[in-house]
């Protein structure tokens, strides 16, 4: 496996990229919009930077990861040779069936179909394509470049060579693989959405504020980072998002989003992205302020 093609130049995808072009492969990385990519690029290029900064990457090996990485906004050139095909667009079940659809009719007939969805369904994702055994989730964490987890998703139809391949080739990108079975929310967010979803209930029923809910959770439990920071750095949309897969999957009103979270991504404060969450972002500024309307 040489060639890979990666679909969405955002958070995610260009992340993805960065790590399997520093690790030795062919990188296309595909988006409808030019300028994405060329943001990408830059990003993908800073974090280089940051590596080679602190000796864990030399000079020569971030030349050779840029030379490895190509652009393109044309999806049907982009996958005509690709070994793999990795999704990464947002976390739309439309967009993300459409895209399928897309891949399949254009990528060799052999090329491993992944997506990098968070929660949405890899056996409806694989009923779009013609080759759903060849279709997994390959489910980064953010940031891809730092983060070792990668969850592998079977579909219900993926096969047992293509879960093999998916695994084995995380392994060779220096990341820890585990093997998820295809639920709402599969592991990882299964367990997560619903703590930060409880950590906005607190807030909403008054039970302590912004500071204190994140508090009593990175020194009372060890978290590197309090709930509602980290759904802030998450995106509250996404969360919401996931929410919806979550209770809508299972049916159980303890996955029902607070009626905060839902308020707040109407308003369009989605975090860190938008600039103000349950905290205020100001670039160049790493001071953890919170956003105004929490306040004391």
């Amino acid at each position: 496996m040489q060639h890979i093609t990666v679909i969405g130049g955002g958070t995610m995808g260009n992340g993805i990229a960065h790590v399997f072009a520093q690790h030795g492969f062919e990188v296309t990385l595909v988006d409808v919009a030019p300028a994405a990519l060329e943001k990408a690029i830059a990003t993908i290029t800073r974090n280089l930077d940051r590596q080679v900064q602190k000796g864990t990457l030399s000079e020569a090996d971030k030349t050779a990861t840029l030379a490895r990485l190509t652009t393109t906004s044309d999806l049907k050139s982009g996958v005509s040779k690709a070994d793999l095909v990795v999704e990464a667009a947002t976390e739309n079940v439309n967009l993300k069936l459409k895209i399928f659809g897309e891949m399949d009719q254009f990528s060799p007939e052999n090329a491993i179909l992944a997506t990098n969805t968070s929660s949405i369904s890899i056996t409806q994702i694989a009923a779009a394509t013609k080759r759903p055994a060849q279709v997994i989730g390959m489910h980064f964490m953010n940031p891809v470049p730092v983060m070792k987890l990668v969850e592998v998703i079977r579909g219900y139809a993926t096969s047992d060579e293509v879960c093999s391949q998916i695994m084995a080739l995380s392994s060779q990108l220096n990341k820890i693989p585990v093997e998820v079975n295809d639920y709402p929310g599969f592991v990882a967010n299964r367990i997560l959405m619903p703590m930060i979803n409880e950590a906005i209930y607190t807030l909403f029923e008054g039970v302590s504020d912004v500071e204190g809910i994140d508090t009593v959770m990175k020194l009372g439990m060890a978290h590197p980072m309090g709930p509602l920071q980290l759904a802030d750095f998450i995106g509250l949309d996404v969360c919401l998002s996931i929410l919806r897969v979550l209770h809508d999957g299972f049916g159980q009103p303890k996955y029902a989003p607070c009626p905060l979270l839902v308020n707040m991504v109407t308003a369009g404060k989605l975090g860190v992205k938008t600039g103000e969450g349950f905290y205020t972002y100001t670039p160049g500024s790493k001071d953890l302020v919170v956003a105004p309307g929490f306040k004391k």
